[in-house]
């Protein structure tokens, strides 16, 4: 999990719909009626959520530069195709996209929010951590944008002890 502020905008609400899987435990706020409140879903929502937030994650996995295995970027391509968007123009004559219909649907809210963040160049930085057991979404706010885990002091920490590890041999 990560020791990193939320990230900026539109970009928290996908943040936090990734992060309601621990993969470390398995638990899965989506299972709770509270958890499944903070997204405004229902327990029949939850199936489409979860397969919204599994494609994410794979999205979130690809910015970092990891290709999981049985994973598309594909598949958010296919979900957002379901929530279109249009350019609104408010009465100062300033646009902005905004879904077409449903405006409350967690799919709308994630494609508006996707589409906003990649306008403002921030869209990249959401990113999954490199650890397996973790997979924690986060915003990479390092200089050079090459950021690999959630948290250096934990799974960055553990990484580079395996990699030191392995080094010394099963010798030492």
């Amino acid at each position: 999990m990560s020791d990193k502020p939320p990230a900026p905008g539109g970009l928290a609400l996908i943040e936090a719909l990734v992060n309601t899987l621990d993969i470390e435990t398995g638990a899965d706020s989506l299972d709770t009626p509270d958890g499944r409140a903070v997204f405004g879903l229902t327990e029949r929502d939850a199936v489409a959520a979860r397969e919204l937030r599994e494609a994410l994650r794979t999205v979130c996995l690809a910015h970092a530069g990891h290709r999981p295995r049985g994973r598309s970027t594909a598949d958010l391509d296919r979900l957002l195709a379901a929530a279109p968007l249009r350019v609104a123009v408010d009465t100062d004559g300033a646009a902005a996209l905004r879904p077409a219909a449903a405006p409350d649907a967690l799919t709308s809210r994630v494609a508006e929010a996707i589409a906003t963040a990649v306008a403002e160049g921030t869209w990249l930085r959401l990113k999954a951590c490199e650890a397996e057991d973790c997979q924690w979404a986060y915003y990479d706010r390092s200089p050079a944008g090459r950021g690999r885990w959630c948290s250096m002091s934990v799974c960055g920490a553990r990484a580079k002890m395996r990699t030191y590890r392995a080094r010394r041999g099963p010798a030492a």
